[in-house]
Protein backbone atom coordinates (compact mmCIF):
# COMPACT_ATOMS: atom_id res chain seq x y z
CA UNK A 1 0.00 0.00 0.00
CA UNK A 2 1.21 3.34 -0.63
CA UNK A 3 0.55 7.18 0.39
CA UNK A 4 -2.17 8.87 -1.26
CA UNK A 5 -1.05 10.56 -4.60
CA UNK A 6 -2.88 14.20 -3.14
CA UNK A 7 -2.53 15.00 -0.09
CA UNK A 8 -6.07 14.26 2.21
CA UNK A 9 -6.77 17.14 3.43
CA UNK A 10 -9.56 18.23 6.51
CA UNK A 11 -12.04 18.61 3.99
CA UNK A 12 -11.35 15.22 3.17
CA UNK A 13 -11.53 13.42 6.53
CA UNK A 14 -14.47 15.91 7.31
CA UNK A 15 -16.16 13.89 4.35
CA UNK A 16 -15.23 10.56 4.25
CA UNK A 17 -13.42 9.80 7.58
CA UNK A 18 -15.77 7.07 9.43
CA UNK A 19 -15.29 7.37 13.25
CA UNK A 20 -16.68 3.87 14.13
CA UNK A 21 -14.56 2.13 11.96
CA UNK A 22 -11.38 3.69 12.77
CA UNK A 23 -12.30 3.00 16.53
CA UNK A 24 -12.62 -0.80 15.84
CA UNK A 25 -9.42 -0.40 13.61
CA UNK A 26 -7.07 0.85 15.93
CA UNK A 27 -8.52 1.25 19.53
CA UNK A 28 -9.97 -2.44 20.60
CA UNK A 29 -6.83 -3.60 22.43
CA UNK A 30 -6.31 -7.08 21.17
CA UNK A 31 -6.99 -7.63 17.68
CA UNK A 32 -9.24 -10.27 15.91
CA UNK A 33 -6.16 -13.05 15.92
CA UNK A 34 -6.33 -12.25 19.39
CA UNK A 35 -2.94 -10.18 19.01
CA UNK A 36 -2.63 -6.96 21.27
CA UNK A 37 -2.48 -3.57 20.20
CA UNK A 38 0.97 -2.68 20.68
CA UNK A 39 0.78 0.65 19.26
CA UNK A 40 -2.45 1.71 21.35
CA UNK A 41 -0.56 0.12 24.69
CA UNK A 42 2.87 2.02 23.72
CA UNK A 43 0.88 4.77 23.82
CA UNK A 44 -1.11 4.55 26.70
CA UNK A 45 2.10 3.95 29.00
CA UNK A 46 3.86 6.86 27.01
CA UNK A 47 1.23 9.31 28.26
CA UNK A 48 0.31 8.06 31.85
CA UNK A 49 4.10 8.36 32.08
CA UNK A 50 4.23 12.35 30.54
CA UNK A 51 1.21 13.14 33.12
CA UNK A 52 3.50 11.41 36.02
CA UNK A 53 5.85 14.05 35.38
CA UNK A 54 6.37 16.87 37.97
CA UNK A 55 4.52 20.01 37.24
CA UNK A 56 1.88 18.49 34.59
CA UNK A 57 -0.77 20.08 36.86
CA UNK A 58 -3.52 22.70 36.32
CA UNK A 59 -6.82 23.72 36.20
CA UNK A 60 -7.67 23.45 32.37
CA UNK A 61 -6.32 21.14 29.60
CA UNK A 62 -7.26 21.58 26.02
CA UNK A 63 -7.18 18.42 23.88
CA UNK A 64 -6.77 19.56 20.23
CA UNK A 65 -7.79 17.56 17.48
CA UNK A 66 -8.82 14.66 19.87
CA UNK A 67 -10.44 12.99 17.02
CA UNK A 68 -13.24 10.37 18.23
CA UNK A 69 -11.07 8.81 21.20
CA UNK A 70 -10.64 9.33 24.80
CA UNK A 71 -7.79 7.15 25.36
CA UNK A 72 -5.28 10.43 25.34
CA UNK A 73 -7.67 11.52 28.12
CA UNK A 74 -7.62 8.65 30.89
CA UNK A 75 -4.01 9.56 32.32
CA UNK A 76 -4.65 13.39 31.87
CA UNK A 77 -8.06 13.77 33.76
CA UNK A 78 -5.95 12.46 37.16
CA UNK A 79 -4.47 15.99 37.04
CA UNK A 80 -6.10 18.57 35.80
CA UNK A 81 -9.91 20.02 36.91
CA UNK A 82 -11.78 20.61 33.63
CA UNK A 83 -11.11 19.07 30.44
CA UNK A 84 -12.03 21.34 26.98
CA UNK A 85 -11.90 18.48 23.73
CA UNK A 86 -11.69 19.25 20.30
CA UNK A 87 -12.17 18.10 16.71
CA UNK A 88 -12.30 19.74 13.00
CA UNK A 89 -14.43 16.56 11.82
CA UNK A 90 -18.26 16.81 12.86
CA UNK A 91 -18.43 13.14 12.76
CA UNK A 92 -16.05 12.78 15.63
CA UNK A 93 -17.20 15.19 18.00
CA UNK A 94 -20.32 13.23 17.42
CA UNK A 95 -18.93 9.88 17.92
CA UNK A 96 -17.23 11.54 21.11
CA UNK A 97 -20.27 12.98 22.44
CA UNK A 98 -22.30 9.82 21.93
CA UNK A 99 -19.50 8.16 25.22
CA UNK A 100 -19.62 11.59 26.91
CA UNK A 101 -23.36 11.13 27.03
CA UNK A 102 -23.32 7.42 28.05
CA UNK A 103 -25.28 6.86 24.90
CA UNK A 104 -26.55 3.40 23.12
CA UNK A 105 -23.88 2.30 20.28
CA UNK A 106 -20.83 4.52 21.89
CA UNK A 107 -17.49 2.79 21.50
CA UNK A 108 -16.63 0.46 24.43
CA UNK A 109 -13.57 2.15 25.75
CA UNK A 110 -13.49 -0.41 29.12
CA UNK A 111 -10.41 -2.65 27.91
CA UNK A 112 -8.84 0.83 27.20
CA UNK A 113 -9.32 2.14 30.42
CA UNK A 114 -8.74 -0.98 32.66
CA UNK A 115 -5.70 -0.94 31.36
CA UNK A 116 -4.64 2.91 32.69
CA UNK A 117 -6.13 1.66 35.77
CA UNK A 118 -3.61 -1.01 36.22
CA UNK A 119 -0.93 1.05 35.23
CA UNK A 120 -1.88 3.56 37.56
CA UNK A 121 -2.17 0.50 40.21
CA UNK A 122 -5.91 -0.51 40.46
CA UNK A 123 -7.85 -1.91 37.81
CA UNK A 124 -10.79 -2.49 39.45
CA UNK A 125 -11.30 1.75 39.18
CA UNK A 126 -12.28 1.65 36.16
CA UNK A 127 -15.54 2.65 36.45
CA UNK A 128 -15.05 5.56 38.80
CA UNK A 129 -12.46 6.91 35.77
CA UNK A 130 -15.00 6.73 33.45
CA UNK A 131 -17.43 8.63 35.57
CA UNK A 132 -14.87 11.06 36.59
CA UNK A 133 -13.26 11.45 32.59
CA UNK A 134 -17.61 12.22 31.76
CA UNK A 135 -17.51 15.08 34.18
CA UNK A 136 -14.68 17.08 33.84
CA UNK A 137 -14.67 17.46 30.14
CA UNK A 138 -16.79 20.15 30.02
CA UNK A 139 -16.77 21.62 26.35
CA UNK A 140 -16.29 19.40 23.08
CA UNK A 141 -15.69 22.17 20.04
CA UNK A 142 -14.75 22.97 16.49
CA UNK A 143 -11.41 23.58 15.96
CA UNK A 144 -9.12 24.45 13.08
CA UNK A 145 -5.28 24.60 13.58
CA UNK A 146 -4.64 26.73 10.45
CA UNK A 147 -6.78 29.65 12.75
CA UNK A 148 -4.68 31.68 14.66
CA UNK A 149 -7.28 30.95 17.53
CA UNK A 150 -7.81 27.44 16.45
CA UNK A 151 -11.82 27.31 18.56
CA UNK A 152 -12.48 30.35 16.55
CA UNK A 153 -15.20 31.94 17.19
CA UNK A 154 -14.55 30.83 20.75
CA UNK A 155 -12.30 32.51 22.48
CA UNK A 156 -10.53 30.82 25.80
CA UNK A 157 -8.26 31.77 28.56
CA UNK A 158 -5.04 30.47 27.93
CA UNK A 159 -4.97 26.56 29.29
CA UNK A 160 -2.54 25.38 31.69
CA UNK A 161 -1.88 22.24 29.55
CA UNK A 162 -2.63 21.96 25.56
CA UNK A 163 -2.25 17.94 24.56
CA UNK A 164 -2.13 16.69 21.06
CA UNK A 165 -1.50 13.35 19.80
CA UNK A 166 -1.76 11.85 16.22
CA UNK A 167 -3.55 14.98 15.05
CA UNK A 168 -0.91 17.91 13.53
CA UNK A 169 0.49 15.40 11.16
CA UNK A 170 -2.14 14.46 9.52
CA UNK A 171 -3.74 18.25 8.96
CA UNK A 172 -0.33 19.51 7.55
CA UNK A 173 0.89 18.75 4.13
CA UNK A 174 4.16 19.96 4.41
CA UNK A 175 6.96 20.95 7.14
CA UNK A 176 6.10 24.86 6.92
CA UNK A 177 2.58 24.44 6.98
CA UNK A 178 3.62 21.88 10.50
CA UNK A 179 5.09 24.80 11.91
CA UNK A 180 2.19 27.57 11.22
CA UNK A 181 -0.85 25.05 13.60
CA UNK A 182 2.20 24.19 16.08
CA UNK A 183 2.45 28.06 16.81
CA UNK A 184 -1.64 28.49 16.74
CA UNK A 185 -1.72 25.68 19.03
CA UNK A 186 0.83 26.85 21.31
CA UNK A 187 -0.85 30.13 21.75
CA UNK A 188 -3.65 28.15 23.62
CA UNK A 189 -0.98 27.57 26.52
CA UNK A 190 -0.49 30.04 29.24
CA UNK A 191 3.83 30.88 29.91
CA UNK A 192 4.79 28.49 32.08
CA UNK A 193 2.23 26.10 30.91
CA UNK A 194 2.66 22.40 29.17
CA UNK A 195 2.04 21.16 25.72
CA UNK A 196 1.56 17.64 25.69
CA UNK A 197 2.27 15.47 22.48
CA UNK A 198 2.24 12.12 20.33
CA UNK A 199 3.58 12.11 16.89
CA UNK A 200 4.29 9.59 14.48
CA UNK A 201 7.22 9.63 13.02
CA UNK A 202 8.34 8.66 9.01
CA UNK A 203 4.57 8.08 8.29
CA UNK A 204 2.95 9.05 5.16
CA UNK A 205 -0.29 7.09 4.91
CA UNK A 206 -2.64 5.18 6.95
CA UNK A 207 -5.58 2.94 5.79
CA UNK A 208 -8.74 1.55 7.10
CA UNK A 209 -12.26 0.95 5.51
CA UNK A 210 -10.85 0.82 2.29
CA UNK A 211 -9.48 4.34 2.78
CA UNK A 212 -6.06 5.49 2.29
CA UNK A 213 -5.45 8.76 4.67
CA UNK A 214 -2.26 10.96 4.31
CA UNK A 215 0.27 11.94 6.77
CA UNK A 216 2.91 14.24 7.06
CA UNK A 217 6.37 12.54 6.97
CA UNK A 218 8.63 14.16 10.14
CA UNK A 219 11.50 13.28 11.75
CA UNK A 220 12.26 13.92 15.83
CA UNK A 221 14.75 16.89 15.32
CA UNK A 222 11.79 18.11 13.06
CA UNK A 223 9.00 17.96 15.09
CA UNK A 224 10.96 19.24 18.89
CA UNK A 225 12.65 22.51 16.39
CA UNK A 226 9.15 23.05 15.48
CA UNK A 227 7.83 23.01 19.27
CA UNK A 228 11.64 24.79 20.52
CA UNK A 229 10.42 28.01 17.40
CA UNK A 230 6.72 28.23 18.79
CA UNK A 231 8.00 29.34 22.28
CA UNK A 232 8.18 26.27 24.00
CA UNK A 233 11.21 24.52 25.55
CA UNK A 234 11.20 20.91 25.43
CA UNK A 235 11.52 19.24 28.74
CA UNK A 236 11.06 15.29 28.28
CA UNK A 237 11.17 13.47 24.66
CA UNK A 238 11.49 10.04 23.96
CA UNK A 239 10.93 7.96 20.57
CA UNK A 240 9.69 4.18 20.34
CA UNK A 241 10.04 2.19 17.71
CA UNK A 242 7.04 1.32 15.86
CA UNK A 243 6.55 -2.60 15.24
CA UNK A 244 7.00 -3.16 11.09
CA UNK A 245 4.54 -5.68 9.43
CA UNK A 246 1.38 -3.24 10.23
CA UNK A 247 -0.19 -3.40 6.19
CA UNK A 248 -2.22 -0.12 7.94
CA UNK A 249 0.49 2.46 7.96
CA UNK A 250 4.07 2.37 7.19
CA UNK A 251 5.36 4.52 10.53
CA UNK A 252 8.19 3.63 11.72
CA UNK A 253 8.48 5.58 15.55
CA UNK A 254 6.40 7.35 17.67
CA UNK A 255 7.85 10.50 19.76
CA UNK A 256 6.15 11.47 22.91
CA UNK A 257 6.98 15.24 24.02
CA UNK A 258 6.50 17.35 26.96
CA UNK A 259 7.60 20.94 26.34
CA UNK A 260 7.06 24.01 28.79
CA UNK A 261 6.09 27.56 27.89
CA UNK A 262 8.55 30.22 27.79
CA UNK A 263 7.62 33.29 29.81
CA UNK A 264 8.11 35.63 26.55
CA UNK A 265 9.34 34.49 23.51
CA UNK A 266 12.46 35.37 23.47
CA UNK A 267 13.32 34.27 27.13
Amino acid sequence: MDAPAAFTDAAVDQQSFDPGEYLKEFYSLSDGQGQPNTFLMQNLRSLFKMFSLEGLRGDTLIDVGCGPTIYQLLSACEHFQEVIASDYADQNRRELEKWLKNEAGAFDWRPVVKYVCELEGDREKWAEKEEKLRKKVRQVLKCDVTKANPVDPVSLPPADCVLSTLCLEAACKDPATFRSPLRNVGALVKPGGHLVMVTVLRETYYAFNKQVFSCLRLERNEVEEAVEGAGFDVKFSEVQPYLPGDVRTDCEAVLSLVARRRASLTG
